[in-house]
């Protein structure tokens, strides 16, 4: 009962975006579809007219549709940049396979006696088609639709990821924040409208066209599309803008935070951390947030905005590993525990510089860097067991679990497996509670404020203490999770807001404050 009163509390608190980014995935859904039905339909009926070429174009469009979503979103921004553009054309072409098969299938399934039949009548190619064809067609062809409409619903929710809005703000967001409410809010409504769109669209699919005039379904099918337009995100033209990722954006030492503190208005999209540094340099963004050991401030040229009024607490990276695993294997903790106090800010950065910028593998960097600091040992091959290491995804997360591959594989009988990139906060803390992990390299204030999400009088109290905050997650840890914080590794990756160093100098914004100063004037 709390989990449902929660979930509609959360929905009356956030209904406004919740209406404004279902409008936005409905744009994204429908202006998408309607230019792969009218390439698409088209193209299926010229490949039933030359079936030697039939099977080519169909091979071309499935082979669109087993690139992965994501990629081909990143693949589209060098040409297109981040926002609405990218993601209709990923989603226009995942909507083309089953569009042209079903209209292919379709034409190419009417019977020849009709087709000659007609003909005998003295009809055009153009009246067989219209006439006789597509009426016969019509159910085959509006299943290829329909099936395209909840494809596209469902890759829709990725265009989070690129600032092109949609219900994937909630998902994402939710599984980074470990908020179940916020993972419904956006995982219903998508849901909810793939079966409304499907639905709507099943009673065209019985309309039967020998009866209905072309202008009763052209006219609906224009206002459709002009109107879908107006339900995509726009962007205030002249204003700074903030790019955050899901994560940043639900968080109290976030852009709640920022708000509740620095009073900061700014306008902002949702954008993934993959694609935000570049879409800082590259001037499509002004503002971003980031970490503060991330290899791309180097390798773009941004800097770090001082929070001069601290609401980012300390972030120092340490393993943390369920304690049954260290009751099994005891010499586990000394063994990790040689990285502690090894890796300072600046060598976390070069280090991530040379995975973002140089492309070096983190093995490679992980493997170097071990052995400069004589931490490496050949490896055991042992049969003692294994331990699975987790690690969220990006950079940084890799190199250290390489790392710590390497020491367990020098230091002891046992065996590794690596579980890398497993998302956000939420998925790896869920992999090592439900036994699928060992350990993960995690941050006090992410387990401080994410994880245990203490009151605020606790995190007044806390918030700059970097050794009150690691005691703090420490024991709680232990009481509830029977998991333990093992010593720190030496570095704090904490949040930042970064902007490119030329446009900070001219500006003069050289903290948040100054940046929210210049936002008010102007």
């Amino acid at each position: 009962m709390e989990q449902t009163t929660g979930f509609w509390q959360f929905i009356a608190q956030q209904s406004d975006k919740l209406w404004s980014q279902t409008l936005a995935h409905v744009g994204l859904t429908l202006i998408s579809l309607i230019i792969a039905i009218l390439i698409a339909v088209p193209l299926g009926i010229w490949i039933a007219r030359k079936q030697r070429i039939a099977g080519a174009v169909l091979g071309f469009a499935g082979v669109l549709q087993t690139i992965p979503s994501i990629a081909l979103l990143g693949i589209m921004i060098p040409f297109l940049g981040i926002g609405p553009k990218p993601a209709i054309l990923a989603l226009f072409l995942y909507a083309l396979l089953p569009i042209i098969r079903n209209t292919y299938t379709g034409i190419s399934g009417v019977n020849a006696a009709v087709i000659d039949a007609a003909r005998g009548m003295g009809m055009s190619n153009w009246q067989i088609l219209t006439k006789v064809e597509l009426p016969l067609a019509f159910p085959v062809l509006m299943a290829g639709i329909r099936t395209a409409t909840v494809i596209n619903v469902g890759v829709a929710t990725l265009a989070a990821y690129i600032a092109a809005g949609g219900l994937g703000e909630f998902i994402f967001g939710g599984i980074a924040l470990n908020n179940s409410n916020m993972i419904l809010a956006g995982a219903i409504p998508a849901a909810l409208l793939a079966i409304l769109l499907d639905f709507l669209l099943s009673l065209l699919q019985r309309v039967n066209l020998k009866r209905v005039r072309v202008t009763y379904v052209i006219l609906p099918f224009i206002l459709v599309t002009m109107s879908s337009f107006y339900l995509l995100p726009t962007q205030i033209g002249g204003r700074m803008l903030g790019g955050f990722t899901p994560e940043f954006m639900g968080r109290q030492d976030g852009y709640l935070g920022l708000k509740k503190v620095y009073h900061l208005g700014i306008e902002t999209v949702v954008i993934s951390d993959a694609v935000m540094y570049k879409a800082a340099f590259e001037k499509k963004l002004d503002v971003i947030s980031g970490y503060s050991t991330d290899g791309r401030l180097k390798a773009f040229n941004l800097i770090t905005l001082v929070d001069d009024r601290h609401i980012f607490p300390p972030y120092y990276a340490a393993p943390i590993v369920r304690q049954a695993v260290l009751d099994k294997h005891p010499e586990l903790e000394a063994i990790l525990n040689q990285l502690a106090g090894v890796i300072n800010d600046s060598t976390m950065t070069a280090l991530n510089y040379k995975v973002d910028e140089l492309k070096q593998s983190p093995e490679k960097v992980a493997m170097d860097f071990m052995r400069s600091r004589h931490l490496y040992r050949p490896a055991r091959n042992g049969s003692g067991g294994t331990i699975r290491i987790g690690s969220k995804i990006f950079g940084e997360q890799y190199i250290l679990a390489q790392m710590y591959k390497i020491l367990i594989n020098g230091n002891s009988e046992l065996q590794v497996e690596t579980k890398t990139g497993l998302g956000g906060t939420k998925i790896c803390f869920d992999a090592l509670t439900n036994n699928q992990i060992d350990f993960y390299p995690e941050y006090t204030g992410t387990g401080f404020l994410v994880l245990l999400q203490p009151d605020e009088q606790t995190t007044k109290k806390l918030g700059g203490d970097t050794d009150g905050v690691y005691r703090y997650v420490s024991q709680q840890f232990n009481e509830k999770y029977q998991i333990k914080w093992l010593k720190p590794i030496g570095f704090n990756n904490t949040y930042a807001l970064m902007m490119r160093r030329e446009q900070a100098q001219s500006l003069q914004i050289k903290s948040i404050t100054d940046l929210t100063k210049h936002l008010n004037k102007n």
